[in-house]
């Protein structure tokens, strides 16, 4: 594991999900439906790991959409080996995917990417060659030996309702090749981006930190599809920098992809090292009729962690 627990760390994370189960009692918030992550690069000089607490963090669950962060990452490599080119609508698609969680964008990255559509039935050989090229969105990230990947499956298209034809097929009758992630996966995604460990340029990594950034005071920060006033970095004071990827699913007529609610988020201020949360959730109260739950625990995490964090 990337993270190093300190007993510090391990006392704060133990009060605070008791802490985050009160205040989303109402949701039927549990420790048992839920994973979280918290870390923030450590002040022991002599340790090159995060330090922080882990919950479950081997919990491995549907994604919904933090799936897109990785494809962010994936195509970005790709531009840069020039394996795919750069262009217009591959720029928008970029940026809406992550920005607004688009699928239709995300959607037509993974055609890009692996050189595949989805669309009606296939057999054979044929659909042979079309799981082996959409199995290369899984490839990048199992040759960056990381031990929180193990298990990720991120093949899937994002979709907001059943699947058909050779979407289907792929995955599963019983959904069992549908996108799993695990809370310490997307911690570890997150981490990447920020301490230069991804197979990508100085620039590139600049690229996808800018696309993940969020502005609390701009004008798109209450929209719902901007994916921050319901989540995390919904209510943080004045003056905190935001990056995250948020997901969220209702019912999706597939009961294993159904009623999730989730957020990566890295937050910095002055006299702060940043930190970094990934809160995944599972249930249909939380995920459906209470908005206002992420952004208070958003708020409870940031401040509970303050002592650990001050410069």
């Amino acid at each position: 594991m990337f993270i190093r627990v300190t007993p510090e760390w391990q006392d704060f994370g133990r009060d605070l999900i008791g802490d985050m189960i009160v205040t989303a009692r109402s949701a039927g918030l549990h420790a048992d439906a839920m994973g979280l992550v918290v870390f923030s690069p450590g002040k022991d000089a002599t340790s090159a790991s995060p330090e922080g607490f882990v919950h479950r963090g081997d919990w491995r669950c549907y994604p919904c959409s933090l799936v897109k962060s990785f494809h962010l990452v994936h195509a970005l490599h790709l531009l840069e080996q020039g394996r795919i080119q750069a262009h217009s609508e591959l720029d928008r698609a970029l940026r809406d995917m992550i920005l607004w969680s688009s699928n239709t964008a995300a959607n037509y990255v993974i055609d890009l990417v692996t050189g595949t559509t989805g669309d009606t039935l296939l057999y054979g050989a044929d659909y042979m060659d079309w799981c082996a090229k959409r199995d290369r969105l899984n490839q990048f990230f199992d040759r960056l030996s990381w031990p929180e990947w193990e298990g990720g499956n991120i093949v899937q298209k994002l979709m907001g309702d059943t699947r058909y034809g050779r979407e289907a097929q792929h995955a599963g009758e019983a959904g069992e090749n549908l996108n799993l992630l695990t809370p310490l996966a997307a911690a570890r995604l997150m981490s990447a981006l920020f301490d230069g460990s991804l197979p990508l340029s100085r620039p590139a990594l600049g690229r996808a930190q800018a696309i993940m950034s969020r502005n609390p005071a701009g004008p798109d920060a209450a929209l719902p599809d901007y994916q921050l006033s319901e989540y995390l970095g919904g209510d943080l004071p004045e003056g905190v920098h935001i990056w995250s990827k948020a997901g969220h699913n209702l019912w999706t007529g597939e009961p294993k992809s159904s009623w999730f609610k989730h957020d990566m988020i890295r937050m910095s201020a002055p006299g702060r090292t940043p930190l970094t949360v990934v809160l995944m959730t599972q249930g249909r109260a939380l995920a459906e009729a209470s908005p206002q739950l992420f952004p208070a625990l958003g708020r409870l995490i940031w401040h509970r962690s303050e002592d650990l964090t001050r410069i």
